[in-house]
């Protein structure tokens, strides 16, 4: 019986923690902030093809581009931009590429997506509750 309210009380936090999360994504009333958070959740999960092009500003030269499903975050604390990709094959691989004073990137989505621009995208995913434990 223990076991059933333990589970009760479980259902509960998730769903307190869910709602608290769509509460607070909700950054924007206009039809672009909501088509904007759409877009940005469709890039963190992968679906958005990418172009970025890491760009010299005292030569002029492009030194690096990644074209990829990829998410980007910019890093300010440590100068430097985190890019997580995603291979044709389901492989991911992980840059972290410094900036300086000198360098700078560009983001380009290289195609376009449909995304609403009247509601909000809400992503669960019940999976990640329970941790993938490794013992080694």
């Amino acid at each position: 019986m223990k076991k059933k309210g333990f589970m009760a009380k479980l259902w509960i936090i998730v769903m307190v923690v869910v709602m608290a999360g769509v509460f607070m994504s909700v950054d924007g009333c206009t039809d672009a902030d909501i088509a904007s958070s759409n877009l940005s959740k469709r890039a963190e999960q992968f679906e958005v093809f990418r172009k970025v092009v890491f760009y010299n500003g005292i030569t002029g030269e492009h030194f690096l581009e990644i074209q990829a499903y990829c998410s980007i975050k910019a890093d300010t604390l440590d100068k430097q931009l985190e890019l997580t990709g995603k291979y044709d094959d389901g492989t991911f691989f992980k840059h972290f590429l410094g900036l300086s004073d000198n360098v700078t990137y560009f983001v380009e989505q290289m195609e376009g997506v449909a995304v609403s621009d009247a509601r909000y995208r809400v992503i669960f995913k019940p999976s990640v509750i329970i941790p993938n434990i490794d013992l080694e």
